[in-house]
Parts: C-alpha cells; structure tokens; sequence
C-alpha cells in the first residue's frame, strides 16, 4: 500500500503542531503555502459516522468504488462530475470533498483542485485526492495547487475514514486569521489595518508624513485562471520579498485576498517615499518569479495615498486602492499618488478654459511672432531709446548661434564616418529572442498582414517568437486573417490588450509575456532586414544593453512628401545617430527597430504620458547605466507619411515629445553623477540646444526690424556684411554637406536616387528647416497649455509606382 501525504492545514494559535499527521514534506516535495480559507466556525459532522462528502469524479468503475467506501464507512455521500462542482457546493454545501485525480487531457490531472478552490464555497472545505498511483511529484504538485491530502486508490478504507474524520473534527486556522504569516511575516489585511489605524491614531505631534500603499499585479488575472487562486498570496510574498530585500523606508508589510501587497512608510514625507516605490517597482519589474513552479515576470502597479488627510485605516486603503487600479491601467512602473478624481466620475474640464486653449492652438502662429517677433523688437527699441544697444548684442548672439548650428551638422558628419562596427560574432550562443509588434489595429488594418508574413520570414539561429501586441475599439475583419496566421505558424503571438490607449501601453503588457531574452521593438509597418536579430544579439552580447538600426523608407514614390522623408531618414540614421554615438559617447532609441535585453527593458518599460515615449525610455535607461549604441546596417524599412497635414501631425507630435523629454531629464541628468563631461556636453546639445535653437534662429527677425527702425528705413542699412555673409553661407553649406555625407552612407535604394538629395537640399533650405523650427517653437506653446494629444499617422498599403522619379 502506498503511504498518503497528508498537509498540515495551519498552526492553532498557542500551540506548535496543528497538523493532521507528519510535518514534513515527503522527499523532492515543496511545502505547500497555508490556504486562503474563511473560517464559519467548527462543523459537526452530519452522517452517523462521519459528515456529508461530496465526491467529485466522472461516472464510473472508480468513482462507484470511491462512493461505496465512503459510504461503509457512514458517510453520506453526493456525486459531482468534472464541471458542475460549483452548482453542487451552492446547492448542497458538503462538509468536505474527495475528488479523484483524473488526466482530462492537460496532462496535469489539476482539474478538479482548480475547480474545487475556483468556487467559493469550495475554498474553505478539506480536499482530498484519491491518485491511481501517486509519486512523490504529483503529490506535491497536487497540494501546491490546493489539495490538503492525498492518498492512493489502493488506500484502506479505514484510513481515508479517518483523514476525513480528522480534518473535519480539527478546524484549519488560516493564515489570515494568524497576527502574522509565520513564513514570511506578512500581516494579514486586519491587522495590517490595525497596525495602520495604530499609525494614525499617534498624536500629530509625534507624526510627521507616512504613506500607505497598496500593490497590484497587472498580470494577476491570467495567472490566476492559469494557476488557481493560491498564486495571489505567492504573489504577495514574492513582492515583499523584494521590498524587503531593497530595504528602505516600509516595516509592516500585509496582503489582502486580492492578492495585493499592503505597505506602510511611516514617518516619511512623499518624495522620499515616491523614490523608495519607483525603486521598488524597478527591482520587482525586472526581476523573475517562480510563482506555482512557473517562471513569470511581474508588473507591480503601485498606488499610494499620504496618511495625512485619512481619518480611518480603510479610507487610507481605499484611496491606496484606487491609485493602484489607475497604475495598473499604465502598466509602466510609476507609483500613483491618489487624487479625489479617482473616485467617482472624472470632472472634464470647465468649457471656457477649453474654448480659450482651442482658440490659442488655432493662433498659435501669431502668439509665436508676437512673443518671438514682437515682442523682442519692442524690448530692443525701448532698451536702445534707455542707452542700452540690446539689438547689437543680440545680432552677434544670432550669428554665433548659426555658426554653432553649423559646426554640430558637420562633426556629425565626420564622426559618422568613424562610427564603431558591429562585433564580427557574438559574445554569447543565440538566445531565444521575441519581435513586438507594437500596433494600433484599425489605422494598421491595411497593412499588417503584410507586417506579420514579413516577420515570419525572418532568420535566426535561436528560437524567435512574434509577438503583436494590438488594441482596437471593435472587433476587426483582420483578426480573423490573424488568427488564422498563428493557428498555422506558432511563433506568432497575437496579444489583444484590452484598454490600452497608447504604443507604450501595448510594448509593456507585452514585456511580461516574451520569453526571448533579447527583445526587438517595431511599429506595425516595420520589414527588417531578415538577419536583423542576428546582427543585434552581437551587439547586446558584448557589452551593450540597447542598439538602435537603421529605418528606411520603402515608399519614397508615393509623394513629393515620402521623398524628403526618405532622404531625411538616411540623413538621421545613417549620419546623425551615428555620428552623434561617437562623438557623444551614447545613442538613443527611436522608438522603433531598436533591440533591447529583456530584463533592461523590463525594469524600464514605457511612459504612455510621454508624447515621445521613446526617447524618455531612453533617457531613463541611460541614468540606470544602460549601454546604447547606433548600428546603420540594421536595416528596418517603413512608411513614411504621404501627405503635408500627416507630416504635420506626426512631426508636431515629435517636437512636443522632445520637449518634455528636455524639461524633465535635462537638469537632472547635468546635475547626475552617471554621465562624464563628454556624455552631459551631448545632452545639453540634444535636449538643450535643440530647444533654443529655434528661437533663436526666429530673433533674425526681430533684430533685422530694429536694425532697420535704428538706420531710419531698408533703404539706409548696409545689407552686405560680410560677417553676416559668411554666417549665412557657411550655415547653409553644413545642410548640403550633411546631404552629401546622407546620399554617401545610405542604402542602395535611395542612394542610386540622386534627384532626391538635390531636391531634399532645395527643399530644406527654403521650407523644411523653417517647417520643423515653426513645429518646435509651436510645441512649446502647446505644452504650456496643456494639449498633449496623440494623432495617429495614417498608414497604406503602398506599392512603389513603376520607374519613379531619378
């Protein structure tokens, strides 16, 4: 006869031994977590020898064994099949359940302990198993997922009478109703709320700040329908375990039934206890958990309220709670103070300030020439007429500025030339590697088959998955074609992200889900070149956390517009990312074909708040020590928009995203022990100087006004200076020569299409560049308003006319 593995239910308050039988664990098994029970209060059995048992079983010969020796042994017993235990427990609750452990096709024979825990009213009453021939595996196994014993087939009636009879005569404490879990010291959400209400209740003289928090997991829902109930206190464990581990301000931890973390910071003020959360959630976020004997990544969604303010423990977690839920709907790592418009409806806002910022966005450009133009004239003039030459001095600013402008293009473009070549082999064996496709599904409609097919022919020695993590409003024709793509291919993944709102939304729901350890981000019209992985890992196996390709445009024919992007892009990935890597010491991540280490971009993830999420990754990833790099000869090619009003957009949303990077990171990162002297002079010039250029070049205007005004008309002023003359030629050479070096390093393509570099030079000297300078100087007028909306680019299928223009 096989000897059963009874589990202990938990320990009685006050004594030591609260088992039914041995305290061990048989050999190669896991002590199995105390169950998540309510306690009703002892049960008296119901039966003349024992209580009414529900078994649990598909009909037949084992089952009708099961039945008879239960029932000769007094107990009354009910039938249950696969499938309807939780209409039996609502109906008829049972004193407790014997289930047969029975292989329904998963390979596991789980089935019937996910069932029984699933229902209410199951997760409270003794489990036992009957096994046809149970190891010492499945029986941990079985236990792991909720069962409290289990026994053989071949087991005496007498004994399994007993077990029963035992469980159902000593009541199981759980570990809710103990002071403190006795394992991991975690309090239960009473006395966590006692220890909270404690906390409170200290007179104000002697209590200064505190925080309470309140931690969700993003991915609790489909670990529990995977896993089964029990994996929200593993959860919890797991989490603090990390907090503790950091250390910091928190000394109580608890957990609710939820599966949420509780923590307490007391006697902190909230920016020390932000810092201490953002470290928490960084650590928790980049870390793997075994959480049912599976190997998961978490996304901690934590929300916090200040103590001050809450007169009662359940309202400082109720505020807590609400913060989580709104991080949660984020999913990228930043703690969530609670606001009041968390609770309740949100308040929109007032319809006159509305109407004012919708008639200042529409005379943007004139409030742009009066505070840029005007007003700067009227401060020269009055300043003139005071005895101080402002315009003067102003005019050498404005030239020093463009010779500045000037001498940045061209060390671009020679520091390109020496850009650093990709490792000839890689540092380490192939890893499995994940593509994530990164879609907003009805502007993609159009072209994503033709996304996907192109993955799927990728080449790569390791294993590769293709994961398309989409949102849409309504259900889509395409799904159906998509669906039926990775019934056919399994490395395809299609990942729905319900309420997602945004690009980074998507790339953090599906950073948990990848198993490569290199991950290569891509917007939904993305063909990368098909040895793209290959040539990445080289880079991320020596030594780098994040390389960045090279994006091509594969539909310079469509438009005069799909042109001057076609030839810009090779100006920005084949000479200024690399020419900016080696002068400045770092690269930066486009937002696309860029490749990232899994667990870098784990702890990093992406700000959806952030116009351009990318490059605020970036800058993030930077301050954490991560290690960018810029390879051109990865080769990724996309669709550029077709029109001027979708160029407009897509590059008003550039500019708008740029500068908030800037107001965010740039003193921060100047005043960071991180960068060296050669890394803070890049920042200054890509987060600063690109800010003020485009003011600056607009003071042309203003100082020509007040030149003018001073020599009494145009007809008085000497217009041929020959600094000025100089100025202007050598800036508007560094344009050409940045053509010349774009049209030298690009790709075949569009370097055999030399009529595009002559008329992307015409272009840009007399539209372009004052298109992209009006752009940002209009970006900061729309952050000082407040209008940070996403329009998205419009995508087509777009077959390449024949021939084309030379």
């Amino acid at each position: 006869m096989l000897t059963s593995h009874p589990v202990n239910p938990g320990p009685i308050p006050g004594t030591d031994d609260a088992g039914d039988g041995p305290s061990s664990p048989s050999p190669g098994s896991v002590p199995s977590p105390p169950a998540q029970r309510s306690v009703p209060g002892p049960r008296t059995p119901s039966g003349p020898g024992g209580g009414r048992i529900l078994a649990v079983g598909a009909p037949g010969p084992r089952l009708d064994r099961l039945t008879a020796t239960l029932r000769a042994t007094g107990h009354e017993v009910s039938h249950a099949p696969p499938g309807d235990v939780g209409r039996q427990l609502r109906q008829a609750p049972p004193d407790a359940i014997v289930a047969l452990d029975e292989d329904t096709g998963d390979g596991t024979g789980l089935d019937a302990v996910r069932e029984v825990r699933a229902a209410p009213a199951g997760r409270a009453l003794p489990l036992l198993m009957v096994a046809a021939a149970p190891g010492p595996e499945k029986v941990a196994d079985l236990l792991r997922h909720g069962a409290d014993d289990c026994v053989p087939d071949t087991s005496d009636p007498v004994e399994v009478s007993a077990r029963i009879e035992a469980k159902l005569r000593r009541v199981p404490v759980p570990v809710e109703n103990l002071l403190r879990d006795p394992r991991t010291g975690l309090y239960s959400r009473p006395h966590f709320l006692d220890e909270l209400d404690r906390e409170l209740r200290r007179p104000a003289t002697g209590r200064r700040g505190g925080v309470m928090a309140v931690v969700g997991v993003a991915e609790m829902g489909a670990l529990e329908s995977r896993l089964g109930p029990r994996v929200r206190r593993e959860v919890a464990e797991r989490l603090a375990g990390v907090a503790e581990k950091l250390g910091g301000p928190c000394d109580r931890f608890g957990w609710d039934e939820d599966g949420h973390l509780l923590m307490l910071l007391p006697g902190v003020d909230e920016d020390t206890a932000r810092r201490a959360l953002e470290r928490f959630a960084a650590a928790a976020a980049g870390t793997r958990f075994i959480v049912a004997d599976e190997n998961v990544r978490l996304t901690p969604a934590v929300g916090w309220t200040p103590l001050a303010g809450c007169a009662e423990p359940v309202q400082a977690e109720e505020r807590a709670r609400a913060a989580a839920a709104e991080a949660i709907s984020h999913r990228d790592l930043r703690p969530v103070r609670y606001e009041p418009t968390m609770r309740g409806p949100r308040h929109r806002r007032s319809s006159r300030g509305a109407a004012v910022r919708s008639l200042l966005a529409v005379l943007s450009p004139a409030v742009v020439l009066l505070v840029g133009v005007g007003l700067p004239f009227l401060l020269y003039q009055q300043a003139y007429q005071a005895g101080w030459d402002l315009g003067s001095a102003m005019y050498w600013v404005v030239v020093t500025g463009l010779l500045v402008s000037a001498v940045l293009i061209l060390l671009e473009c020679l520091f390109s030339l020496d850009a650093p070549s990709r490792p000839d082999r890689p540092g380490q064996p192939y890893p499995p590697a994940s593509a994530v496709i990164a879609a907003y599904l009805p502007n993609e409609a159009a072209t994503i088959v033709d996304t996907v097919e192109s993955f799927l022919g990728l080449r790569y020695p390791g294993e590769l998955e293709i994961v398309l993590a989409y949102n849409t409003p309504h259900p889509l024709p395409v799904e159906d074609t998509l669906r039926e793509m990775a019934r056919r291919d399994p490395r395809l993944v299609l990942l729905p992200v319900a309420g997602s709102t945004s690009k980074a939304q998507n790339v953090n729901a599906a950073v948990t889900r990848v198993r490569g350890e290199m991950v290569g981000i891509f917007d939904a019209d993305h063909h990368p070149a098909p040895d793209a992985f290959r040539h990445a890992w080289h880079w991320l196996s020596n030594g780098y956390d994040v390389v960045q390709g090279h994006c091509v445009v594969r539909n310079g024919d469509s438009s005069w517009v799909a042109e001057l992007v076609a030839v810009e892009f090779e100006a920005i990935y084949a000479v200024s990312h690399p020419g900016r890597t080696r002068l400045y010491g770092f690269g930066v991540f486009g937002g696309s074909n860029g490749f990232w280490r899994t667990d870098v971009l784990a702890r990093t993830r992406m700000h959806g708040s952030m116009l351009t999420e990318d490059i605020d990754s970036t800058m993030r990833a930077l301050a954490d020590g991560a290690r960018f790099t810029v390879d051109r000869t990865l080769i990724s090619r996309e669709l550029a928009p077709t029109s001027l009003t979708s160029l407009w957009n897509q590059r008003s949303r550039w500019a708008q995203g740029w500068l908030q990077v800037s107001l965010k990171h740039l003193w921060r990162a100047l005043r960071s022990p991180v960068f060296d002297r050669r890394q803070k002079a890049g920042l200054l010039v890509l987060l600063g100087w690109r800010e003020i250029q485009p003011w600056l070049t607009l003071q042309m205007l203003p100082v020509l006004g007040f030149a003018v005004w001073r020599a009494g008309g145009p007809d008085r002023l000497d217009w041929a200076v020959p600094v000025c003359l100089l100025a202007t030629a050598f800036t508007l050479s560094a344009g050409v020569v940045q053509a010349a070096f774009a049209r030298r390093l690009a790709v075949p393509e569009i370097r055999r299409r030399r009529g595009w570099f002559w008329r992307y030079v015409l272009t840009t000297t007399f539209f372009y560049t004052h298109f992209k300078n009006m752009l940002a100087r209009q970006a900061c007028l729309k952050e000082a308003l407040g209008e940070r909306q996403w329009r998205v680019t419009p995508r087509a299928a777009s077959a390449p006319k024949a021939g084309g223009r030379a």
